[in-house]
């Protein structure tokens, strides 16, 4: 299913529709590329199920947590992008929060492909010539990620801190 994102005016509306999309699935997998707007679509997602925190990239934090103020929830944001092994993630309890039940939307998952749940929604995004973005939903985004998740393997650059 393709969404598309036009521009920032329209962001919160695309954020809703794809709440409706999402249905019972808690976790959600971003892949594209910099700068493409994944932390900025994240924010709008968050901000419509009711987030009222900041919310901005964990790129050093790895996690964010943020509370829904509409049902007290949790809602967890990742940015895998510093992370070069599985073994890095498991360090932090990822799964933890995986099979929590909570809401959890992922950047960078192609460094962690292995430790995503089953049920994950994977999300492609891409910017088209004029500037917006087009969200290809429940796409077999996962043919990028490397085999086992050791960004190594393909020769994916690991990022240091």
């Amino acid at each position: 299913m393709l969404l598309a994102v036009h521009n920032l005016q329209t962001i919160r509306r695309a954020a809703a529709e794809f709440i409706r999309i999402m249905g019972d699935r808690t976790t959600v997998a971003f892949h594209g590329e910099m700068g493409v707007g994944k932390t900025t679509f994240i924010k709008a997602v968050c901000e419509a199920l009711g987030v009222d925190d900041a919310v901005g990239s964990p790129t050093f934090a790895i996690v964010n947590e943020y509370r829904s103020s509409a049902t007290g929830e949790p809602v967890y944001h990742f940015d895998f992008y510093r992370i070069c092994q599985p073994a890095e993630a498991q360090d932090i309890g990822v799964e933890d929060y995986f099979y929590s039940g909570a809401r959890c939307f992922i950047e960078w998952p192609e460094k962690i492909a292995m430790l995503l749940p089953d049920d994950t929604l994977h999300v492609r995004m891409t910017e088209e010539a004029d500037g917006s973005r087009i969200l290809d939903i429940g796409s077999d985004a996962t043919k990028d990620a490397a085999p086992g998740g050791d960004c190594r393997e393909k020769e994916l650059k690991c990022h240091t801190r």
